[in-house]
């Protein structure tokens, strides 16, 4: 059975079309962005347990405040 390679490792005339902007590999910036998604899903969760919902009436006040007489 032909063992597997991992093509990020794997050295040959191509290696340079695997590297994308500053010369990471595509699975480095794979990670990076699933790292970077996961920190930004933390803190939209430790920013909104200080958001308090609108209730109907605020809603509302906002939306008749918000209208402009013609």
């Amino acid at each position: 059975m032909p063992s597997k390679n991992d093509p990020d490792k794997v050295k040959g005339p191509s290696a340079e079309l695997r590297t994308g902007p500053g010369g990471l590999t595509l699975r480095q910036i794979h990670e990076q962005v699933k790292r970077s998604a996961e920190r930004d899903r933390q803190a939209e969760k430790t920013a909104n347990k200080l958001a308090q919902k609108q209730n109907r009436w605020q809603r509302f006040v906002r939306y008749v405040w918000d209208r402009k007489p013609k």
